[in-house]
């Protein structure tokens, strides 16, 4: 399944993109490193845990998506890897739910970038997926990820104390959701207009996606 909105393409994770995603994520280290989900400490006589490598990363990502449970891209700009969305957490049944990480190369920050492709995962979920509700967990310092789901028009719903263990400690986070109700016209259309009111507002853009 590969996803397409101007010069922003999402498509399947794959072992040859080590190199490329290695690259990126090691340049990012201190962008991302606040943000990113670290292993807790082990529990007095529990299993130790250690971060996968990542073919492990890759073979657990695909795993989980036959599986149903999860949809891992990654996303390029203009031909290059710049980042990942996931959509994980996925719950069938009565609920029909997931829950959406992603992180970007700081060097394409602010273009746009992320939106458009949370923009259209969400309808890819909804559309096509069959999901009712898709949420976003923040932390609350992190204001470039709250940036990017206030632009899309995510609802906040509250916050959730000490959710995830990240750098070295269990912080908050803040929930944002929407259910495909609060959509009807998609999420790509919804932003697209967004985009073309601050155009038309006067107030300068940023580049096309």
């Amino acid at each position: 399944m590969v996803l397409t909105e101007g010069d922003v393409v999402l498509r399947p994770i794959r072992l040859r993109d080590q190199r490329a995603w290695r690259e990126v994520n090691q340049r990012n280290r201190d962008w991302l490193r606040p943000w990113e989900a670290t292993i807790p400490p082990p529990v007095p006589g529990g299993p130790v845990t250690h971060r996968p490598t990542y073919r492990q990363m890759v073979r657990h990502l695909r795993s989980e998506a036959r599986a149903g449970r999860m949809l891992p891209f990654v996303i390029e700009y203009q031909g290059r890897l710049v980042g990942q969305v996931t959509v994980a957490g996925i719950t069938w049944g009565s609920m029909r739910s997931g829950h959406i990480g992603y992180w970007v190369d700081e060097a394409v920050a602010g273009r746009g970038v992320m939106p458009t492709a949370v923009a259209l995962v969400v309808d890819h979920c909804f559309r096509t997926v069959g999901l009712h509700r898709i949420e976003v967990c923040i932390r609350p310092e992190n204001g470039p990820s709250r940036r990017v789901v206030e632009k899309l028009g995510f609802r906040e719903e509250g916050l959730r104390p000490r959710y995830l263990h990240i750098d070295g400690a269990w912080r908050d986070h803040m929930v944002f959701a929407l259910t495909a109700e609060e959509v009807p016209e998609g999420m790509l259309s919804r932003w697209r207009r967004s985009r073309a009111r601050q155009a038309s507002d006067g107030n300068p853009a940023p580049p096309r996606n």
